[in-house]
């Protein structure tokens, strides 16, 4: 941690010529987190004659990623919501260039006095889980509404009735080069998939691609101070977040109390108040079959990652056990479920 600390001061020497008696200090890991190495730190300088302290976050890039994504994505999300009032942290620098850290990174601010809630537990936000839930949902709301032209972010298209195929094509294909032995419930969950295509999507939204429990910050009082991981954000039927959020492994496994917040009704209600969208039952329960799959796409992975030794997180080995067996389970009670009402 010190090299970083001694070539991350030097980096911000650089970036703040104003600033002098630049001292970085208290740099930790974060473990976890899909395609980051994430460190917080704080940083200290001499401007205008007095000392500047500010916590940060520096995020760079790993030598090998759980999914390949785009770091400008990430920091460009946070800078397109920041200035509209959603709960995200301030970005302040993108860097490409390798010689300040070996790899590309991107800094942002440290939101200090806040916890993340732990998905994988029965209760994680105990008597403020009400009062969070209510935010939670109408946030996710918001973003489905937003305008990606007005936002100004530069992603790749997407016509309404391609949304599930882009996305369906995608994770078939994390499946077929990660796997490590055969995934029948994922094959047969694709085959349904495939064959039984979604509405189009009623709008081309921003997605975040991870927004869930565990993945946003809130204070003592119960306020969500940030929305974080934006790594996977791109544009498509804002229908996919809701759904991932919604997963019930993100409510220890409980589908009628998703997020571990509020109930299900509540939170698809608040949702469409939020987003000014419908909810199409068909739609629906089409991408929530895709999100278990997607899921599951993820935890083969991050087996792969770290049985390889390409990656020794030991986030990538625990995420490969448990949440492979909820999302195998899920989709196989799903799939049981179809397979008797064709029959009906």
């Amino acid at each position: 941690m010190e090299d970083i600390a001694k070539r991350f001061a030097a980096y911000l020497a650089h970036r703040m010529p104003q600033a002098t008696n630049i001292e970085v200090s208290d740099v930790s890991r974060i473990h976890g987190g899909a395609s980051r190495e994430t460190f917080r730190l704080n940083a200290a300088w001499d401007e205008g004659g007095h000392r500047v302290v500010r916590p940060l976050i520096l995020r760079r890039d790993p030598v090998a990623s759980l999914i390949e994504t785009e770091r400008d994505l990430e920091y460009n999300a946070y800078r397109a919501f920041h200035p509209t009032g959603l709960p995200v942290p301030e970005p302040l620098y993108l860097e490409t260039d390798l010689k300040w850290l070996d790899r590309p990174f991107f800094v942002m601010e440290q939101i200090v006095g806040c916890a993340a809630g732990s998905p994988f537990t029965p209760d994680p936000y105990g008597p403020m889980a009400q009062k969070l839930g209510k935010q939670f949902w109408t946030h996710l709301g918001h973003i489905a509404a937003a305008d990606p032209d007005k936002l100004g972010l530069k992603m790749d298209p997407v016509a309404p009735d391609e949304c599930w195929s882009r996305e369906l094509d995608k994770w078939e294909k994390v499946i077929d080069e990660d796997e490590l032995c055969p995934q029948p419930v994922a094959r047969a969950a694709i085959r349904w998939l495939r064959r039984n295509p979604p509405p189009p999507a009623q709008k081309i939204s921003v997605v975040h691609g991870d927004y869930r429990s565990g993945n946003f910050l809130f204070n003592p009082e119960g306020e969500i101070k940030a929305i974080l991981d934006w790594e996977m954000c791109h544009l498509g039927d804002p229908l996919e977040d809701l759904c991932w959020a919604a997963d019930p492994l993100w409510g220890f496994d409980n589908k009628e109390l998703p997020g571990g917040m509020l109930p299900r009704a509540e939170s698809l209600r608040l949702w469409q108040e939020a987003s000014g969208l419908k909810i199409d039952p068909k739609a629906l329960r089409w991408w929530e079959i895709f999100n278990s799959l997607k899921g599951l796409a993820i935890w083969i992975s991050a087996g792969k990652e770290y049985q390889s030794g390409s990656n020794r997180d030991p986030i990538l080995a625990l995420s490969s056990i448990y949440p492979t067996d909820v999302h195998n389970r899920v989709l196989a009670k799903e799939l049981a479920a179809l397979s008797k009402e064709a029959r009906a």
